[in-house]
């Protein structure tokens, strides 16, 4: 955005991008029952859209392929990220969000959205961004910025992760949403390993799929209970460099080297599977 559109009342736009755990590592669990992970997270060149102008009052206007699963009141993340920044003050804003990713998907569509919304609405209303963003949701601080990042602790912990190659993601959802708490209670162990404390750099996105490959998503296998076509998402991403679940499920993402591999990848998946939500992406940052 840039800082003329930022000014002050003046209507913007921003995308919400996806996101991808290309690692999921659940390392421990909390008196409190808050899991504790361990995740390589990347923004994906696809996502929701939020645009802000003016208003007397909060209001949202919701549309796109997946309008109609997200509510337009307070159960919306949008909506309660511009309660927070607000703080009780009733200052007004017209949000309007287009949904294109797919709802309860494990790519944080939601805390994306409540991301955006902040960033949108602190330019809009000349305010900071709060530092307790997390009571959003645990995928919320991390959706603030699109760079690739290693999210520890219930999702609080971020560091910056290594410059990572060019590359490209097919991201697939047979249209199925996959209830995290449900999943989680299929979790066998609970505390298993993290990643190596020091990540490495990588020089082409064949040798990162490579690393990729000897890391995990935990939660995969239990998800696959609750939602079993996510076997099938994985099986039609066979010619990728790596193909995974990202987050609880259900969306499955292939890495692939170039534009064209995606492309061609997610034309034959969406062939194949004409009722499954289809998307080539890059890997932003």
């Amino acid at each position: 955005m840039t800082a003329k559109a930022a000014s002050l009342g003046v209507a913007s736009n921003r995308s919400a991008w996806a996101k991808v755990n290309l690692t999921l590592h659940v390392t421990g669990q909390r008196s409190d029952g808050y899991h504790l992970l361990d995740s390589l997270v990347v923004r994906a060149g696809v996502g929701d859209q939020i645009a802000v102008t003016p208003s007397d009052q909060l209001e949202l206007f919701i549309d796109g392929p997946y309008g109609s699963a997200a509510p337009n009141d307070d159960r919306n993340l949008v909506v309660r990220a511009a309660r927070l920044l607000d703080a009780g003050a009733g200052r007004g804003a017209r949000l309007h969000l287009t949904k294109n990713l797919p709802a309860a998907a494990g790519i944080g569509g939601g805390s994306a959205d409540a991301a955006a919304t902040l960033h949108l609405l602190s330019a809009h209303w000349g305010l900071p961004v709060p530092d307790d963003i997390a009571r959003l949701g645990a995928d919320v601080p991390v959706c603030l910025s699109d760079i690739p990042q290693r999210m520890q602790g219930i999702g609080e912990v971020l560091t910056p992760a290594p410059k990572l190659p060019p590359c490209w993601l097919v991201l697939i959802n047979p249209n199925k949403s996959a209830a995290t708490p449900e999943v989680f209670s299929r979790l066998e162990a609970r505390a298993n390993a993290p990643m190596p404390k020091e990540l490495p750099e990588f020089t082409s996105a064949t040798a990162f799929a490579a690393w990729l490959a000897t890391q995990r998503n935990d939660l995969e296998a239990p998800a696959v209970q609750v939602v079993p076509e996510v076997a099938t998402c994985l099986q039609s991403l066979q010619d990728a460099l790596l193909a995974r679940m990202s987050g609880s499920g259900a969306t499955c993402f292939g890495l692939y080297e170039t534009q064209a591999f995606a492309q061609r990848a997610a034309a034959r998946v969406a062939d194949k599977h004409p009722g499954w939500w289809v998307v080539a992406a890059p890997v932003l940052g």
